[in-house]
């Protein structure tokens, strides 16, 4: 890959983030909408400390840049976006709880129960939760109820007890138990954990832009193996990486015997499963013949190969 297209995908990154932030921020402001009493202070405090400010916004980037290679841009296009992001945070603040994960540090600054307490951070991501399906669900996101309808139900599922919900449920487990960790469980378990999130937001693209069923199959591909290698890459950096870069705690995988690639594979075979998933990811768009739109697209998994937080 050339380095004008790395450095193209960093200004779309960049750029997409820009507009994430930008309609997150309105999205939950202050004022009510249609049908809401009120929105409490303290709450929406909690909410915009847990959302705003931080983060690569991945997920409403590789939403955007799929709906994009179909010719679809704008607004309702970011709040599909936004929709997936309070998703995804609501699960990081859920994820960093004391009866889960414990983390007191989150994105660089203290997680939400830290800075807030207990009860409002599970208050935080019940909120965003239910917000994300009424962004997704309202006629501003897109004027064909079907579309939305569309959207509705896959992210239901990528979020629910057969996806990111039900791989928490794995990884609690797999915390427990006294066997080794077999490579094919942690496979499943970081699929619907982590992957499945990301697989809808590429999915997300393609109900957007009315893709047909061969490109839905491609995009399909791509967004499992994209999301695997982020995994990967993630159990890898809880080795290698600098704490002050990572933004959270280093080196508490093994020490709470988390089910990852690296116990399962060791260091060299995770590297190599990680770039073995980026060559597949960027493989399965080949079929594209958009040019540099899906070029941006296989930079993205080139991006989750090498990122170092």
């Amino acid at each position: 890959m050339t380095e004008g297209a790395a450095a193209e995908f960093e200004t779309r990154l960049k750029t997409v983030a820009e507009g994430a932030e930008d309609i997150l921020d309105r999205l939950l402001g202050a004022a009510t909408l249609p049908g809401e009493i009120a929105r409490p202070a303290r709450l929406l405090d909690a909410i915009r400390y847990s959302t705003l400010g931080g983060g690569k916004r991945l997920r409403p980037f590789l939403l955007v840049e799929t709906a994009r290679l179909f010719g679809v841009e704008g607004e309702g296009v970011f709040r599909a976006a936004a929709a997936v992001e309070m998703i995804h945070c609501y699960s990081l603040v859920h994820d960093d709880l004391p009866a889960l994960d414990n983390d007191d540090l989150r994105r660089g600054r203290p997680t939400t129960h830290k800075a807030y307490d207990e009860a409002t951070a599970i208050l935080v991501g019940d909120g965003l939760l239910t917000y994300a399906f009424d962004v997704i669900a309202d006629p501003a996101t897109h004027q064909d109820a079907a579309i939305r309808a569309g959207l509705v139900l896959e992210l239901a599922r990528a979020a629910g007890f057969g996806g990111m919900i039900g791989g928490q449920v794995l990884d609690l487990e797999a915390e427990q138990s006294q066997a080794a960790h077999t490579t094919e469980a942690v496979i499943r378990l970081q699929s619907m954990k982590t992957g499945a999130l990301l697989h809808f937001s590429v999915i997300a693209g393609a109900i957007i832009g009315n893709a047909d069923a061969r490109a839905r199959a491609a995009l399909s591909a791509y967004g499992l193996a994209l999301g695997a290698a982020f995994q990967v890459a993630d159990d890898i950096l809880d080795v290698e990486a600098d704490e002050a870069v990572l933004g959270k705690r280093a080196g508490k995988d093994a020490g709470r015997n988390k089910a990852t690639l690296v116990a399962a594979l060791g260091l060299e075979g995770a590297r190599e499963r990680r770039d073995r998933l980026a060559a597949e990811a960027i493989a399965a768009l080949d079929c594209f013949s958009q040019g540099a739109d899906a070029m941006i697209l296989k930079e993205a998994a080139r991006f989750v190969a090498r990122r170092a937080s």
